[in-house]
């Protein structure tokens, strides 16, 4: 890969690792579908990557997309799930870029991976805990479907931006990443310790 396919493949990826801070499963499945049907020019074949666009990988990545999806619209079970998603969309952040940047020098395939994918795509998770969190304590879990929804919206927005204009989407990913440190950066200020 040159250094434009580099770049162009770590945008597509890390836009995908952000939707999957909104959205574990969803990135990763239409990412493989993309890759199945050749709309994204990832070769993947002969390499560990290779059973990612499997019938095999795109049913399971399917139902898990639809149950995740479904299961955040109950308002008792989205916080639980919070729990689990977290370290998986760390995780799924890692795999996206990975997949992205396959063919690229592998030392940077896997740095931008672990340290760009994976630190997206928690950054996002944590946020979305942290609303879900606000949500359930200020309407009683109310709102949480609908807090949801948002997400899904958010989600599948930021995987076709990251399929289809990926330097839009590297753009996007860093516009959120950065509002959501700053606001981290400010609550401190905002609630002070006595």
């Amino acid at each position: 890969m040159d250094a434009l396919q580099v770049l162009i493949a770590a945008s597509t990826g890390l836009g995908l690792a952000a939707a999957s801070g909104f959205r574990v499963f969803l990135p990763p499945f239409l990412m493989a579908v993309w890759v199945r049907f050749g709309f994204l020019d990832v070769n993947i074949e002969g390499t560990e990557f290779e059973a990612f666009s499997s019938d095999v990988s795109i049913l399971l990545l399917g139902v898990a997309s639809l149950s995740e999806i479904l299961a955040y619209k109950i308002p008792w079970m989205d916080n639980m799930l919070d729990s689990l998603a977290t370290p998986m969309a760390g995780l799924a952040g890692v795999s996206v870029v990975a997949v992205s940047l396959e063919g690229a020098d592998p030392s940077v395939q896997w740095a931008l991976a672990i340290i760009a994918g994976g630190g997206t795509s928690l950054s996002i998770q944590s946020a979305t805990v942290a609303g879900r969190g606000l949500s359930s304590m200020f309407t009683l879990g109310l709102a949480n479907p609908f807090f949801s929804l948002i997400e899904d919206i958010a989600s599948i927005l930021l995987i076709f931006i990251a399929l289809l204009a990926p330097l839009v989407a590297l753009c996007a990913s860093t516009i959120l990443i950065f509002a959501i440190l700053r606001r981290k950066m400010q609550e401190p200020a905002d609630h002070p310790h006595q």
